[in-house]
């Protein structure tokens, strides 16, 4: 999402996203770095963030910034984060995948439940200022998804220009950039050789790490914990 933001503004140039590092354009500001270099970005400025909305800025509120919230079916984002743990040094490498999924249940991730994240964002659903999209979609109709978030942002882009956020958002692409792929993060960060930042770029590779038994207890698991929430995502309709 970060790349099509970064395409989108710069009207399809690819300049932006192969000459400057990804924290640099779009800068996660819940790190002391990232908001460094948010305060420096000129407007409209692209800021990333995995903060729940519980406790996002207050001041977003009565302003008029926009957000795109991307989501992901839940079973691939545990399968990402298991590999992801493996390569970040922060993160200690869990026991097995079954661990993983009880910590996933627990809600002890760095951002807390992916539940509450989700049904807290959801609650903005009606607004005007807020876009949310899946993983999934961008996945199964790029152009079409790249188009749907240039009309949220008032955005207009030629055939020429869409051509070419569709082109360099591509996982493809993006794999073998450098200022997006992750690769020029430091080695005391990143342990390169267990594994890529960008890994497949698929959906539905938990049907390769999920035991029968772990996909059934997961779906009660999600049913419980979402019945609140009358909405139904792309990845249950497929």
């Amino acid at each position: 999402m970060s790349e099509i933001l970064n395409l989108i503004k710069h009207n399809g140039d690819p300049t932006m996203v192969t000459t400057v590092p990804m924290w640099s354009r779009s800068p996660w500001y819940e790190t002391v770095g990232g908001y460094e270099e948010a305060e420096k970005l000129t407007s409209p400025r692209i800021i990333s963030s995995h903060i729940p909305s519980q406790i996002f800025s207050k001041s977003f509120i009565k302003s008029k910034a926009k957000v795109i919230y991307t989501m992901r079916n839940p079973k691939d984002v545990i399968v990402s984060m298991f590999y992801f743990s493996k390569i970040l040094k922060i993160f200690k490498e869990p026991e097995n995948f079954q661990a993983l999924l009880e910590d996933f249940f627990q809600g002890s991730g760095l951002y807390g439940s992916w539940f509450d994240h989700v049904k807290g964002w959801m609650q903005m659903a009606d607004k005007e200022n807020f876009f949310y999209i899946t993983y999934e979609e961008l996945q199964q109709d790029l152009r079409g998804s790249v188009v749907r978030i240039c009309k949220f942002l008032g955005k207009e882009l030629n055939d020429e220009e869409l051509d070419s956020v569709v082109k360099h958002s591509s996982f493809k692409v993006m794999k073998e950039n450098k200022m997006s792929n992750f690769t020029l993060i430091p080695d005391d960060v990143l342990d390169k050789s267990k594994g890529t930042f960008m890994r497949k770029g698929v959906s539905g590779d938990w049907k390769n790490h999920f035991t029968v038994a772990q996909s059934e207890h997961f779906d009660k698991v999600y049913q419980e914990k979402m019945k609140d929430l009358n909405m139904k995502f792309f990845w249950q309709e497929t």
